[in-house]
C-alpha cells in the first residue's frame, strides 16, 4: 500500500458534530485494515502518530508510535473505565451497554484501586511456578489433539489445533465443563470477530455469555461442587458473583482467542521464512526467543482491546488530547513495527532482541495471562516442528483469510501438509 492508497483508505467523514483533528475515517472498514494492517498503520504513523479517526463508529485519537503508546499506557489521566467516556463514545454498544456491563465489567475495564483488587484475586494463578506446573497438562492436550491428525499428513492449523488447544487449557484452569466449551467458543467468536457495521451482535452475544456464565457459577455454588478450579476457589472465598462472572469472561476470551492466533500466525511466519524455520529446527532452544519475535512481528492484538478515556487534557507526543472523556486507542501492532524502536521492523528475525514489544500491552494492564499464552505457543510449535517434517502450506498464501476483528489479527484457516514423524524420531 503506497501513501496515496493509505490516504484514500481513510477518506470517510467523521460523524456530524465531532471535531476533526486530521484524518476522517472509519478505520475498521479502511482498505488494508484486515489484510494488510501493518502497511496501513505504518503510513498513518509516519504521517501523524497521534491523529483523530473513527474506529467502529466511535471518534477516537489513534496512537501509533511505540514511545507514545508506552507513555499513554502508564498515564493515570487516561481511564480504562468506559463510564468515563463522553456521550458520543457511550452511544456505541460495543463500548458501553448497561445491560451487558455485568459480564464485561472486569479488571481490564476499570482503574485503581478497583483494578488492583480484582487483579490480585487471580494473580497467584499465573505465577511462573503455576505456569510451569501446567506444562505437562498442556503437552498432554497437545499430544491428544495431534495424534489422530498426524497420520493424515495434513491438517488445518487453526480449526484442528490452534483454537482447540487454548480453549481446552483455559477451560481446565477455570473449570468450564467440556459440554459447555463449544458454546463459549461460539460466543467468543462473535465477540471478537466484529466489524464496524455489526456492533449490535456484540451486546446480544454478551447477554448470552452472561447467562451461560451465571448458570456455570450457580452450579459451582452447589454443596456437592468442589473448589478445585479457579472459579470454584473464587466462589469459595466469597467473592461477589458478578465479579467472578466478569473475571471468567475476560480470562476465557483473552486466554482463548489470543493464544490461538499466536500459534497460527507463528506457523505462518515460519513457513513464509524457511530460513528461520530451519534455524529453529536446528536450534530448538531458540523457541522462547522465536515466540517473542512472532509476538512483535505479527502478534494477535493489533489494537488495544479497550479504549482509554481522558479525565483531563492529556499530552501524547506532540498532541494535546482534550479532557472530558475523549477516547484514545493504542495500536500495539503499529508500535511493534515502529522503526524508532526496532531496526528494520518489517523483517522477521528470531535472533532479534524483541524485548519491549507491546503484544501483551504495557503498564498496570499488561496481560496477566501472557506467560500461559507463551507456554502454550512454545509447546504447540515445538510439537508441530518435531512431528511434522516437510511442513508446507496447502494453499496459496494469497488465499489465506484473516478474521474481521476490530482488535485482533488472526487467520480463519491455515491448511498445511507434512510427512508424519514417529514419536522419538528426528525430522
Amino acid at each position: 500500500m503506497n501513501a496515496q492508497e493509505a490516504r484514500d483508505a481513510v477518506a470517510c467523514p467523521l460523524p456530524p458534530g465531532h471535531r476533526d483533528g486530521g484524518v476522517r475515517t472509519d478505520l475498521v472498514d479502511a482498505r488494508g485494515y484486515v489484510d494488510a494492517p501493518h502497511q496501513l498503520l505504518a503510513q498513518l504513523r509516519a504521517e501523524q502518530p497521534v491523529r483523530r479517526v473513527v474506529f467502529a463508529g466511535v471518534p477516537v485519537w489513534l496512537v501509533t508510535r511505540h514511545e507514545d503508546i508506552r507513555a499513554a499506557s502508564r498515564d493515570p489521566r487516561l481511564s480504562n473505565d468506559p463510564r468515563r467516556g463522553n456521550k458520543a463514545v457511550q452511544m456505541a454498544p460495543w463500548v458501553f451497554a448497561t445491560e451487558t456491563y455485568t459480564v464485561t465489567r472486569n479488571m481490564l475495564r476499570c482503574d485503581p484501586p478497583e483494578h488492583t483488587r480484582l487483579r490480585e484475586l487471580v494473580a497467584g494463578e499465573f505465577t511462573p511456578g503455576r505456569i510451569e506446573a501446567l506444562r505437562p497438562r498442556i503437552q498432554q492436550i497437545t499430544d491428544e489433539l495431534l495424534s489422530p491428525l498426524l497420520p493424515l499428513g495434513h491438517l488445518d492449523v487453526i480449526t484442528d489445533f490452534a483454537k482447540r488447544l487454548p480453549l481446552t487449557v483455559i477451560s481446565d484452569v477455570l473449570g468450564v465443563p467440556a459440554p459447555g466449551r463449544d458454546t463459549f467458543a461460539r460466543l467468543a467468536g462473535v465477540y471478537v470477530e466484529m466489524s464496524a457495521g455489526d456492533g449490535g451482535r456484540m451486546p446480544r452475544a454478551a447477554r448470552e455469555m452472561r447467562d451461560y456464565l451465571t448458570q456455570l457459577v450457580k452450579a459451582k455454588r452447589q454443596p456437592t461442587a468442589r473448589a478445585e478450579d479457579l472459579l470454584g476457589r473464587l466462589l469459595a472465598a466469597d467473592h461477589q458473583e458478578d465479579e467472578v462472572i466478569g473475571m471468567a469472561f475476560l480470562l476465557l476470551v483473552a486466554g482463548f482467542e489470543t493464544t490461538a492466533h499466536l500459534i497460527g500466525s507463528g506457523v505462518l511466519a515460519l513457513l513464509e521464512h524457511p530460513g528461520q524455520l530451519e534455524l529453529l529446527r536446528s536450534k530448538p532452544h531458540l523457541m522462547g526467543q522465536a515466540i517473542e519475535e512472532i509476538l512483535r512481528w505479527n502478534g494477535p492484538i493489533k489494537m488495544a482491546p479497550v479504549l482509554r478515556f481522558t479525565t483531563c487534557d492529556v499530552g501524547i507526543g506532540d498532541v494535546t488530547v482534550p479532557g472530558g472523556g475523549e477516547a484514545v486507542l493504542l495500536s500495539y501492532g503499529a508500535g511493534n513495527r515502529d522503526p524508532a524502536r526496532f531496526a528494520e521492523p518489517d523483517r522477521f528475525d528470531i535472533l532479534r532482541d524483541s524485548r519491549g514489544h507491546l503484544a501483551f500491552g504495557h503498564g498496570i494492564h499488561h496481560c496477566l495471562g501472557a506467560p500461559l499464552g507463551k507456554a502454550e505457543a512454545q509447546i504447540a510449535l515445538r510439537a508441530l516442528l518435531e512431528r511434522c517434517d516437510q511442513l508446507a502450506l496447502a494453499s496459496d498464501p494469497g488465499e489465506l483469510a484473516w478474521g474481521h476483528s476490530r482488535f485482533m489479527r488472526g487467520l480463519t484457516s491455515l491448511p498445511v501438509t507434512f510427512r508424519p514423524v514417529p514419536p522419538g524420531s528426528t525430522p
